[in-house]
């Protein structure tokens, strides 16, 4: 299921398979608020015995990308590389008409990863200038950290830390709901009416 939705690639991944496992009927799982989802899987997902901190971020990725889909913003691009920002992989990326690109950086835990998420950020403002960029956790006093630290200036990059299972995630979705979500453009990286080309200069001057 995963694999055919684009959340996952190869057979055997064991975030994936225990996913399956546990949210094969994700489509139909009835909530009233998205925080309230996330709550309720990752709770689940907790108590789940064969569940390890080393599979914690993937999980936490795939039932955000759920929720998404549930939500209807699409599409959503995983493990995202973007035009011009080299050596980053961004967690879970939308497309505005509006905006443009919209990052959900993942994060369970923040400790010092935030500092990670912010060159991130940086990194996705500096090409493209009106980009949004949030970091999405799990953990509240962390969140309410950073969130200082970008009050203070000494987060620049990041729009916002949301704690997924709070209201302030409810109000993200509202909020993103209402941009228009698209496939990103192709990018012509050189761009001209004047272009010169051997097509051009031989036939006005034929090879001898």
């Amino acid at each position: 299921m995963l694999k055919q939705l684009g959340i996952v690639i190869g057979n055997d991944t064991k975030a994936g398979n225990i996913f399956e496992e546990l949210f094969y009927n994700f489509m139909e799982i009835e909530y009233e608020k998205p925080s309230e989802y996330i709550k309720l899987f990752w709770d689940k997902y907790q108590a789940y015995p064969e569940g390890n901190s080393n599979l914690n971020g993937k999980m936490f990725e795939y039932i955000l990308a759920s929720l998404c889909i549930r939500e209807n913003i699409l599409p959503i691009y995983m493990s995202a590389k973007v035009a011009f920002v080299p050596n980053v992989v961004y967690d879970l990326m939308f497309y505005s008409a509006e905006r443009g690109p919209i990052c959900w950086s993942v994060k369970t835990s923040l400790r010092e990863r935030y500092k990670q998420a912010d060159l991130e950020s940086i990194a996705l403002k500096y090409v493209h200038r009106k980009a949004l960029s949030y970091l999405i956790t799990l953990h509240e006093t962390e969140a309410k950290s950073v969130k200082v630290k970008i009050k203070t200036g000494d987060v620049i990059g990041l729009d916002d830390v949301v704690v997924a299972t709070k209201p302030e995630f409810d109000n993200l979705v509202a909020d993103l709901k209402k941009f228009k979500f698209e496939e990103p453009p192709t990018v012509k990286v050189i761009q001209s009416n004047q272009v010169v080309t051997n097509e051009k200069v031989s036939s006005l001057f034929p090879p001898a």
